[in-house]
């Protein structure tokens, strides 16, 4: 059989092309409201400029259309927001939300026993949720799923300072900082834990042991 234990997280999980994306309209607001004279305006608009572009590039790449819609409207909503309480800052609020609802969902997830990183990897796989009845896999995927609910609140503790400081220049730049480097190392991390949970003669990823398949 075949060793699939040395397929990285990630490879399953895909390249860094979408996490590279969503953090370039963020530091195009900063940036636009910076040389522009502080104008959310200009920043706003400079931000869903560069959306709308990214979404036509990855349109063409093959990108699935709704989630190129998505990516959109949520540089419009959170350009939208900043326009209507007028600080610039706002514009990272919604970034802030959505990281730590994902902490939240993550953290449950793990709890319930159901861990997100089991629910991706095994659709990506296509096991589906076969891995659930892996006593080894289910456990794996509970405690490397960890990672993934600390990246979050990393964000949520960063990001949050930065707005209360009212640091839009540095929210831009950290906004892209803690984008695909921070996954990176989330996903690095988090296949360390997974392999080290996982008992030496386990088959892998793609393999899950069921307990009435093995006796």
């Amino acid at each position: 059989m075949t060793d699939t234990r040395q397929e990285t997280l990630g490879q399953l999980l895909g390249g860094r092309g979408g996490a590279l994306d969503a953090s370039l309209p963020p530091l195009a607001f900063a940036l636009g409201w910076a040389l522009a004279g502080r104008s959310i305006e200009v920043g706003a608009l400079v931000a869903v400029l560069c959306g709308v572009v990214i979404a036509v590039v990855r349109v063409v790449r093959g990108d699935r259309p709704r989630a190129v819609v998505v990516s959109v409207a949520l540089v419009v909503l959170a350009a939208y927001i900043a326009l209507q309480t007028g600080r610039a800052e706002d514009f990272f609020l919604l970034q802030i939300f959505l990281n730590a609802a994902s902490a939240l969902v993550w953290a449950a997830s793990i709890v319930v026993r159901w861990p997100l990183l089991g629910v991706v990897v095994g659709l990506v796989t296509g096991q589906k949720f076969r891995w659930r009845r892996d006593p080894d896999l289910l456990r794996a995927y509970r405690v490397a799923s960890w990672p993934w609910v600390g990246q979050y609140v990393l964000r949520v503790l960063v990001f949050g300072a930065l707005w209360v400081a009212g640091q839009v220049v540095v929210l831009g730049v950290m906004r892209a900082v803690l984008t695909w480097p921070l996954q990176a190392v989330c996903i690095a991390v988090s296949w360390w834990v997974l392999r080290r949970s996982l008992p030496k003669d386990h088959p892998g990823l793609r393999h899950p042991r069921i307990p009435e398949q093995a006796a």
